[in-house]
């Protein structure tokens, strides 16, 4: 039994009532914070111009979140969330910056990450008005969904023409709300530092989603625009003092997925058929890469990083899945679902058009259980290569149609970034790992869904997984960038021609595709958005808009204060300290868990230097969750005093309830960076950068 499924949960009071919330609790949108709670509480709330400065120095990375801590366009974030960016600019031996870590003795020597963006945001639209009146009339839930896109891709492209920026569809409050974020967009992205992964990730899968902590995750990148280092309008500065125990901190990022606000139905269906579903698959995949990483240290290298994010998904998960099992906490959800459908059914008025809204929730999830299977397997199965060929196969039928009639990826707002991307080969391509992947994803297809089934036969017909693979990806031109853009500028002509195996596979899988799309999109996706945004409305004709709306990847603020919990019988510190690092180490030895508490060289050689007593890691009362990785957390005076990296293992069922007596965040502290750049890593020059100096 895992570490995750022991977990034994404390009783919920007051939390999981519909209007009652405690106090620091939610991922807030910067346009609704609950200033006057922050005030009671602590003292203390942020002005507009303080907002605006941490908005505006905050960043988002794929997966993750950053932030800009230096004048000259310095970035600081996770090791975790650059870590597949770092791999991508390693190479064996001295090369792997994964292993060995990776210093920039100056700005020459910054490693330029190809395909690496972040992004700001500029700007924040409510366009929930529009979107409603655009839906007024629909005669089905599809009918309305389609309105709705199609209303949000022109208010999306309006946007986009009249800022220059990119703007992206927000949903907020389940579909209660709709918003256009409009983002700077910086693409040219460069390696500054990376610590070692064993420091970074010091404890290994045993300590992951644990406290106390020991881990130095962290990285630095450098912006940079037309080839020079860009100057940010704002930056935070680096604190010079740092936290105690019971200060304020705030966390600006971009959680990525909650689910407090979806009804027990969509819950109960997450609960028993895709959270299982998803794990088993994890772990498949994890052993699939592990045993291709066995062959030697080249594939171990090769596959590490993916390993990494596999093992931590799959704990995560397990930890949500332990939330969605206590009985106490689902009844205490039922119990406030219940008090609002009361309220409904009180008003006339929301009685009309709210009334049967759980009822057809409920009646969309028995649809996608019954479509599970296909849902997961029904797809380009791994290949990095198929997936290309689809979206090739598709831009062709798509780009000839009326904008409206498209499917929503290849509509006119999306369509410039598309063709891009097709017109690149594929990023970091690695043609054994491409054929071991497919042939695992295509054996998982026959394993799963059986022989007979339409996918499987369109994909293999008599022939063995293994085979498919090879050839498809052997076969194949669509490594090659000019064999792209031929196959897209040749439009349906060149792909009717086109004898590329990938292509044909594409071909095969196109119909079936689109095939259970419509089905989703008809009996699930349009039911669940229709009807979540009633409910949502319903709740704030009852409530008001006191609450937060569910993570959406989107930019939020969380605040709490530096603060222990119980645990194990006892107190938990807030800190942890450079000398608890070692002792750790000391402890375990550095073979235990296969080496998960083993120093790196550097460490021990530098031990001497070290001041023992700098705080290493911290506990705090911050709502968050995956995709805040990376966040920069700030003090009362909008510096920079951690880093989030993680949360404890009580804080995972949080993706459903939030519990401020147990629920922390875990962070790195400002100071254990500072010295280790100047005393481990000889970086110097970086400590004097992000002082300001």
């Amino acid at each position: 039994m895992s570490r995750t499924s022991r977990l034994v949960l404390p009783i919920l009071a007051v939390l999981l009532s519909a209007g009652a919330m405690r106090a620091d609790e939610g991922m807030w949108t910067f346009d609704n914070l609950p200033s006057k709670k922050m005030q009671a509480k602590y003292g203390f709330a942020p002005d507009q111009a303080w907002l605006d400065h941490v908005r505006l120095s905050s960043l988002r990375f794929p997966g993750g979140s950053g932030s800009f801590v230096s004048k000259d366009g310095l970035v600081l974030t996770n090791h975790h969330v650059g870590r597949s960016w770092t791999q991508s600019v390693s190479g064996p031996g001295e090369k792997d910056y994964i292993k060995n870590g990776f210093v920039a003795k100056d700005r020459a020597a910054e490693i330029k990450v190809p395909g690496l963006e972040l992004y700001t945001l500029m700007q924040m639209d409510n366009v929930t008005e529009r979107v409603a009146k655009a839906t007024q009339g629909a005669k089905s839930d599809k009918d309305a969904q389609k309105a709705r896109e199609t209303e949000l891709d022109k208010l999306k492209k309006e946007t986009q023409d009249k800022t220059g920026l990119t703007s992206e569809v927000v949903s907020l409050y389940q579909g209660g709300e709709y918003w256009i974020y409009s983002y700077k967009k910086h693409t040219d992205v460069r390696l500054v530092m990376a610590p070692e992964g064993q420091i970074a990730f010091f404890g290994g899968d045993p300590d992951n989603f644990t406290y106390p902590r020991h881990n130095l995750d962290f990285t630095l990148f450098r912006v940079y625009e037309n080839d020079k280092p860009y100057n940010p309008a704002h930056h935070l500065t680096w604190t010079q003092g740092g936290l105690k125990s019971g200060d304020m901190t705030f966390v600006t990022g971009h959680p990525g997925s909650t689910a407090r606000l979806e009804t027990t139905a969509q819950m109960k269906m997450t609960r028993d058929v895709a959270f299982p579903n998803r794990l088993k698959a994890v772990e498949k995949q994890i052993k699939f890469l592990k045993a291709f990483g066995a062959q030697d240290p080249e594939k171990a290298r090769q596959v590490s990083s993916q390993v990494f994010g596999l093992e931590n998904t799959h704990k995560a998960i397990s930890g949500y899945l332990v939330g969605l099992k206590n009985a106490e906490a689902m009844t205490k959800i039922e119990k406030a679902e219940k008090e609002l459908q009361a309220k409904v059914a009180k008003d006339p008025k929301l009685a009309a058009t709210t009334g049967q809204s759980w009822t057809k929730i409920a009646g969309a999830m028995t649809a996608a259980r019954a479509m599970a299977k296909d849902s997961a397997y029904v797809n380009t199965r791994g290949s990095q290569l198929l997936g290309g060929a689809l979206n090739l196969v598709r831009l062709a039928d798509e780009e000839p149609k009326a904008d409206d009639k498209r499917l929503a990826e290849f509509k006119d707002v999306n369509l410039k970034r598309m063709k891009m991307m097709l017109g690149m080969a594929p990023r970091n391509f690695n043609k054994e790992l491409e054929i071991a992947s497919f042939t695992f994803g295509l054996q998982e297809a026959l394993d799963e869904l059986g022989p007979n089934h339409e996918f499987v036969k369109a994909m293999l017909g008599s022939r063995k997984p293994a085979e498919v693979a090879k050839e498809a990806v052997e076969g194949t031109k669509l490594t090659d960038a000019a064999a792209r853009k031929a196959l897209m500028e040749g439009g349906k002509k060149a792909l009717a021609e086109s004898k590329d195996p990938m292509i044909l596979l594409a071909k095969k899988l196109d119909p079936l595709g689109r095939k259970l799309r419509e089905k989703q999109e008809t009996l699930v996706s349009s039911v669940v958005t229709e009807h979540g945004g009633r409910i949502a409305k319903a709740r704030f004709a009852a409530y008001g808009k006191e609450n937060y709306p569910d993570a959406t990847f989107s930019l939020r603020m969380s605040y709490g204060a530096v603060e222990s919990y119980p645990a194990n019988g006892t107190k938990i510190q807030p800190f942890t300290t450079m000398a608890g690092l070692y002792d750790r180490a000391w402890g375990w030895g550095d073979k235990a868990e296969n080496g998960s508490w083993a120093l790196p060289q550097r460490w021990q050689d530098r031990k001497g230097a070290l001041d023992m007593s700098t705080p290493f890691n911290f506990v705090h009362t911050m709502d968050i969750i995956g995709g805040n990785s990376g966040s920069p957390v700030v003090d009362k005076k909008g510096e920079l005093v951690g880093l989030i990296f993680d949360g404890n293992i009580e804080s995972l069922p949080g993706r459903y309830y939030y519990d401020e007596k147990i629920n922390r965040a875990v962070s790195v502290d400002a100071r254990a960076i500072s010295e280790a750049l100047a005393k481990v890593y000889d970086a110097h020059h970086l400590v004097t950068e992000l002082n300001g100096k």
